[in-house]
């Protein structure tokens, strides 16, 4: 069931705005406390990654304009190019009609995806096959390595 502050912005002028504070508090997380996120390359419109956030990554993120994520596989926030260096800054953040799901568009710099390519969607489904679209820009191996 829509959330009775985003039913209200369906039928919302264009210009309308309302205070951060109530639209966060309206966001229906799920039942783990998260949102999933689409981030896109701000200037080209590539889809990047999909992730999720819980309300503490989110709040990082607004307040320090760099990408800040909840890893699901690794059961903590997950700064983006904390290990790898590949960061993201978040240039506009959107909200689906219903709240549900976020869009961020970022600037990326370096890979987005772990593997090292510039995106994570490299896969493309080609009637019966699947076929590779992209090559790494580094390896997992290089992105990954202690710094010193």
């Amino acid at each position: 069931m829509t959330n009775p502050l985003f039913k209200a912005l369906e039928s919302a002028a264009a210009g309308a705005s309302h205070a951060i504070a109530d639209i966060l508090a309206a966001l229906p997380f799920d039942a783990d406390g998260l949102l999933p996120v689409i981030t896109q390359q701000h200037d080209s419109g590539e889809v990047l990654m999909l992730a999720w956030m819980n309300r503490v990554a989110l709040d990082e993120t607004l307040r320090t304009g760099q990408m800040c994520y909840y890893s699901r596989s690794r059961a903590r926030l997950w700064r983006k190019g904390e290990a790898s260096g590949n960061t993201q800054r978040l240039i506009e953040l959107r909200l689906d009609c219903d709240g549900d799901a976020l869009l961020a568009k970022v600037d990326q710099t370096g890979p987005a995806c772990h593997t090292g390519r510039h995106a994570c969607f490299y896969l493309r489904v080609e009637g019966e096959r699947v076929s590779v679209t992209s090559v790494p820009e580094r390896s997992p191996e290089e992105m990954y390595a202690p710094r010193r």
